[in-house]
């Protein structure tokens, strides 16, 4: 039976953002500005409110502690937060701020910023709710949250979990905070602060972020701190050598939320009892999915979902977290392109057909034969590799984006149920039937063929390796 996850608290500054999206291919005849027409306004919970969203979309029960007012946009937040996440609240002095982003497509061209409202005092709710945490997130966004509850949280760093999203225009994390989040240029910032000799960047960006990383634990008396690289993943350092948790993928696509990710997954991995290591590959992960699968504007749409954990257990077919992936891709406006086989004993024909499949469009799913598939397809002494290990190296390769495992002859049931687009097979294919091509067809997906690295083959791979060795050849 699979524990329940543990509840999460999100301390921090809520914020409202607006994203006004179209398309620009003009200048204004009066100025030299862009055009932006065709326009879909959306609107969606930032800032710590984002993260706590996206922390309950996982499954888990959130609170967040914010400081919401009598203001429309306070209002408006509550509305798209209500039966999502549990709310306590603190006054707020002003209005809460929002954000407006113009778009043409992914590219932001202008933002507009609205209210200036920050926190006033700490409630003995919101101090309660503190006591209580079993795993912590401070999101600051420099509004004043954190700071109007900085004793109680200092006190629970001391007993719970405790992660800590800085922001320049707010204070340092708390003493003994597990981990600390901040980008390459808050790090810069903080540690800057924190030491009048500290270096100019290198150029590539990861010495700096070693050295920053180091400072701030100093500095911070934090256990370790996490500097968030963008594309590059994150650099985690407890101190000493630092380790660089690269992307699984190059994710292009709207970055906005992607350190609110980041920061919900590893606190809440954190809270289950996770190592950092873990919780920080996990959050690099989750992050990459997320700018992937549209970020934001699937957040907008309404349907943001979990992260892949790094290691599925071996009951679970997937199927799930597939659906969820075609579903914000498709959602985002992307191609959602699925391939299917045993993939038993991975090769280079394997990899070059599932590298070609995922240029095709947005995203790859990959639908794998369970073992007794395998075994109906094969024979008995197939397959060599059992179906957890094939779906953890497959999950593995950087064009895959999600792996579902199905215990049929042939992929139509998953097929129904993903409804890809495209579905790829390899060019040895060309002169058979597809079973599955009237079903695709029927919802307008396209079958498509791919070239096959010739010769390649797991048949002739396992014949290879079964053959005795040539004279002299053994020691």
């Amino acid at each position: 039976m699979t524990a329940s996850p543990t509840p999460l608290l999100v301390v921090g500054d809520a914020l409202l953002d607006h994203d006004v999206r179209g398309r620009a291919d003009r200048l204004a005849p009066d100025a030299p500005v862009p055009v932006v027409h065709g326009a879909r306004r959306s609107s969606r919970p930032g800032g710590a409110a984002l993260a706590a969203l996206l922390a309950a979309a996982d499954g888990r029960p959130v609170t967040l502690v914010t400081a919401l007012g009598d203001d429309e946009a306070s209002h408006t937040l509550r509305d798209l937060l209500a039966g999502r996440v549990e709310l306590v609240e603190v006054p707020l002095d002003g209005s809460l701020s929002s954000k407006t982003r113009i778009l043409a497509g992914d590219r932001p061209l202008l933002r507009l910023d609205d209210g200036e409202g920050r926190a006033r005092a700490a409630t003995a709710a919101a101090a309660d709710a503190v006591d209580a945490a079993t795993g912590i997130l401070v999101a600051d966004y420099g509004r004043g949250t954190a700071e109007v509850l900085r004793d109680v949280l200092a006190a629970a760093a001391g007993r719970a979990p405790l992660v800590w999203d800085p922001h320049p225009k707010g204070g340092p994390p708390v003493r003994g905070v597990r981990l600390a989040t901040p980008s390459a240029r808050e790090a810069r910032t903080f540690a800057g602060r924190a030491d009048r000799h500290a270096e100019p960047a290198d150029t590539d960006g990861l010495r700096s972020a070693g050295r920053d990383a180091r400072a701030l634990i100093r500095a911070w008396r934090a256990q370790s701190v996490a500097v968030t690289l963008g594309e590059r993943g994150a650099l985690l350092s407890h101190g000493e050598t630092p380790l660089l948790v690269p992307t699984p993928a190059t994710a292009a696509g709207d970055p906005c939320g992607a350190g609110d990710r980041f920061a919900a997954t590893a606190a809440a991995l954190l809270a289950d009892g996770a190592f950092t290591e873990t919780a920080v590959q996990a959050a690099v992960h989750a992050a990459t999915r997320y700018v992937t699968e549209g970020g934001a504007r699937s957040v907008a749409a309404g349907t943001e979902s979990r992260p892949v954990p790094l290691e599925a257990p071996a009951e679970e077919d997937g199927t799930a977290d597939a659906v969820r992936t075609a579903a914000r891709v498709r959602a985002a406006g992307g191609t959602v392109v699925a391939a299917g086989g045993c993939f038993d004993v991975l090769h280079a024909g394997h990899v070059a057909l599932l590298q070609a499949a995922r240029r095709v469009g947005d995203c790859l799913i990959v639908c794998v034969n369970s073992d007794a598939s395998v075994r109906r397809r094969k024979g008995a002494g197939r397959p060599l590799v059992p179906a957890v290990d094939r779906v953890r190296v497959l999950r593995a390769l950087e064009c895959v984006d999600a792996v579902v495992v199905f215990d049929e002859d042939t992929p139509e049931r998953v097929l129904s149920e993903l409804r890809p687009h495209v579905w790829a097979k390899g060019g040895d294919y060309a002169l058979t039937s597809l079973p599955e091509q009237p079903l695709v067809e029927s919802w307008g997906g396209q079958v498509l063929l791919l070239p096959y690295l010739d010769g390649r083959s797991t048949t002739r791979l396992a014949r290879r390796a079964a053959q005795a060795p040539a004279p002299g050849g053994a020691r």
